[in-house]
């Protein structure tokens, strides 16, 4: 990158003006719908839209590279709206409120979130996108009005959905601050993994394979969030969620197990959990507690829950869990069990707790 160049395009292709010597009709439709969904020509190179926006070169390449787009040398293809975003960045800068290395990192998390976001709505639209619906048609006939009807609807949602997830977790950090347990950054952590994955990936067709991955993850998301959990990512054939309460990451564990074992051509569930001190940074969890939860997750038998010591420890404090030697009483919804001690590769030698339901609340579950 030249010091007065290197920027992208808010549609992330290659900078290509419209027009251009042997244009192509797939060019031509895909900077039809780039206008229609950024709503400003281009007009700009990166120089002269860091220069519109009074911001240092070197500064406005920080942003678009963290917000993940391509560089495009001096190829005139930013807009207004490009000029906009990058002064409101700066604004934050100057008025105190961020940060430089934080205004990056708000760039870089919205960027990477609002990234994997469209690339699965579009997989959702693609067959519409880019099969006629009638023959005669071009690509262009079915996909701008399809765009031109979707975007204001999904562009509302995604402020909505947004706002929401806005106020739960401002409610959560209010709350941190009133309560010793959580400003000490103790969390929940849990893996849930389907066993055999990868054998059964060589099996099975690409389309049957996407729907199964599609099913797991919609099946473990609607029962995490609905009991309370927060899923933190997908990783095709694991899941990661987190709960600052011991009992819910417990329930949603053992729900999961009993969920997907009902499912026909569903692997066999495996869950792995640990409770301790966890650094959050842009929407990810990272630290040993987590890495203990991954490691039990990998040893664990199917279609069952192992637990560390100290979320074995949290169970039994709250009065939700009864251990082997203590008969069960009222509000005693979990059973822990004492498994073989064994080194765990990073974290010396573990000593697994095996999670079950309660003879009694097994009965009602």
């Amino acid at each position: 990158m030249t010091d007065n160049g290197g920027a992208t395009t808010g549609s992330g292709n290659s900078g290509t003006p419209a027009g251009t010597p042997g244009e192509t009709d797939e060019t031509t439709v895909a900077t039809d719908l780039e206008r229609l969904i950024l709503d400003a020509p281009r007009k700009y190179t990166p120089y002269q839209a860091a220069r519109a926006a009074e911001v240092p070169m070197d500064l406005a390449t920080r942003f678009w590279r963290a917000m993940g787009f391509p560089d495009i040398g001096q190829s005139r293809a930013l807009n207004d709206n490009d000029v906009i975003a990058l002064r409101r960045l700066a604004g934050l800068i100057e008025s105190g409120l961020l940060s430089e290395p934080m205004a990056i990192q708000v760039a870089r998390s919205t960027g990477q979130t609002t990234a994997r976001l469209a690339g699965w709505q579009m997989d959702t639209f693609l067959d519409n996108l880019t099969q006629p619906v009638e023959p005669g048609l071009t690509r262009s006939d079915v996909a701008y009005p399809l765009v031109e009807l979707l975007l204001p609807e999904l562009e509302q949602f995604l402020v909505y959905v947004w706002r929401r997830q806005l106020a739960a977790v401002t409610g959560r950090v209010v709350q941190a601050a009133e309560d010793h347990e959580t400003t000490s950054g103790r969390l929940a952590v849990a893996f849930a993994d389907l066993v055999g994955f990868t054998r059964l990936s060589r099996r099975l067709e690409e389309e049957e394979l996407g729907e199964l991955v599609e099913g797991f993850e919609n099946t473990c998301s609607d029962l995490i969030a609905g009991q309370g959990g927060r899923v933190v990512k997908t990783l095709g054939d694991e899941i990661l969620f987190v709960s600052e309460d011991p009992a819910t990451v417990a329930e949603i564990a053992l729900s999961l197990v009993e969920t997907l074992a009902k499912e026909d051509n569903m692997p066999a569930l495996r869950v792995g959990m640990a409770f301790g001190t966890v650094t959050s940074r842009m929407g990810d969890v990272f630290g040993t507690t987590v890495n203990l939860a991954s490691r039990l997750t990998s040893i664990a038998p199917k279609d069952a829950v192992l637990v560390d010591g100290e979320l074995a420890a949290a169970l039994e404090h709250n009065g939700t869990a009864t251990l082997p030697e203590t008969p069960p009483a009222p509000g005693h919804r979990f059973h822990l069990q004492p498994m073989w001690r064994r080194p765990v590769r990073g974290l010396g030698l573990v000593e697994p707790w095996l999670l079950t339901r309660t003879p009694t609340a097994t009965a009602t579950a």
